[in-house]
């Protein structure tokens, strides 16, 4: 799904998947508590976050409405 989003917004966002077993201190410090946990960053600022699974439209959409 990701590959698709990013297909779709193609330079306008980075996409970064985290593993958070592996990376348990990172899970928590960003507050996540279920999986999978989407979040919005723009100059380092957390614009939005969701938990479980969305359509690729939504979040082009976020990505979009925040540029």
């Amino acid at each position: 799904m990701l590959e698709t989003l990013k297909r779709k917004v193609g330079d306008k966002a980075t996409i970064i998947k985290i593993d958070v077993d592996k990376n348990q201190n990172l899970a928590a410090s960003m507050g996540i508590r279920g999986v999978p946990t989407l979040m919005l960053f723009k100059n380092g600022k957390e614009l939005w976050k969701g938990s479980g699974v969305r359509q690729i439209a939504e979040l082009e959409g976020l990505i979009n409405a925040n540029l």
